[in-house]
This record gives C-alpha cells, sequence and structure tokens, in this order.
C-alpha cells in the first residue's frame, strides 16, 4: 500500500512530498524503514520515484520552495551514502517530463532561499571535488 500508485502515478509518499508536510513525510519513511526496505529500495522506491510528470519528491520540495523537506531529503540521501556525483546528478539535475531540474523550479516560484540553498550545496560540491594540479 505504502508505494501502490494512482492514475496519475503517484504514491503516498509523493502526495506527501507535494503536500510540504515534513512530519508527514517522516512518518512514511520510518514505516518504509520497518518495511525494511533496503538502502537501494529507499532510493529508488522513495527519494528517486517519479510520478507520471517525471517529478519526484525532490523536485515538489523545490516547486513549493519547501526548504524544510528540501534540506530532510537532502540529509535522507545522504544517510543512504550515494555517491556525491550521483547525489548532484539525482537530486539537484534531474528532470521531469517538461524538461525542468530543481533549479528552473525553485527560480520559477521565486523561491530565493532554496535557490541559495542550492547555491551553497553545489558550491560546496564543487569546491570538495575540484582537482587541484601543480
Amino acid at each position: 500500500m505504502l508505494l501502490s500508485k494512482e492514475k496519475s502515478g503517484q504514491t503516498a509518499w509523493l502526495m506527501a512530498a507535494r503536500s510540504g508536510k515534513v512530519k508527514l513525510l517522516k512518518k512514511l519513511w520510518d514505516w518504509a524503514k520497518e518495511m525494511q526496505l533496503k538502502p537501494e529500495g529507499l532510493m529508488k522506491e522513495m527519494l528517486m520515484s517519479k510520478d507520471k510528470a517525471g517529478q519526484t519528491a525532490f523536485l515538489m520540495a523545490t516547486r513549493s520552495g519547501n526548504v524544510k523537506l528540501f534540506e530532510t531529503l537532502w540529509d535522507w540521501a545522504k544517510k543512504l551514502q550515494l555517491k556525491p556525483e550521483n547525489l548532484k546528478n539525482e537530486m539537484w539535475l534531474s528532470k521531469d517530463n517538461f524538461g525542468q531540474t530543481a533549479w528552473h523550479m525553485a527560480a520559477a516560484g521565486g523561491h530565493v532561499k532554496l535557490l541559495e540553498k542550492l547555491w551553497d550545496f553545489a558550491k560546496n560540491r564543487a569546491h570538495k571535488t575540484r582537482v587541484v594540479k601543480e
């Protein structure tokens, strides 16, 4: 039931993300872990699952401008030990069916704080992965 999809391809997880209610999302996350989903399953079936429009929970968080939800999803992805490059590609640069990324959605909604958060993560990631040649 937790992962079943309705007509538009949304699960309870994606609906909770769209609602922006972090407490609700945390409850679903805990239940998924109780179902003993392995880290790969949590990533695929929860964090990176998409509805028919290609929207993930992460994209929904940026569309709504919900910084707390964005940070919570980001922390869970890090705890699942997704490789930094994959994390960037899957979460920051992932596109919906209309070609929109988290950057597009945050900008279109005028969500300055969320854009600043995306920028901070991008800057820190680039700084940590930069190779210095001597």
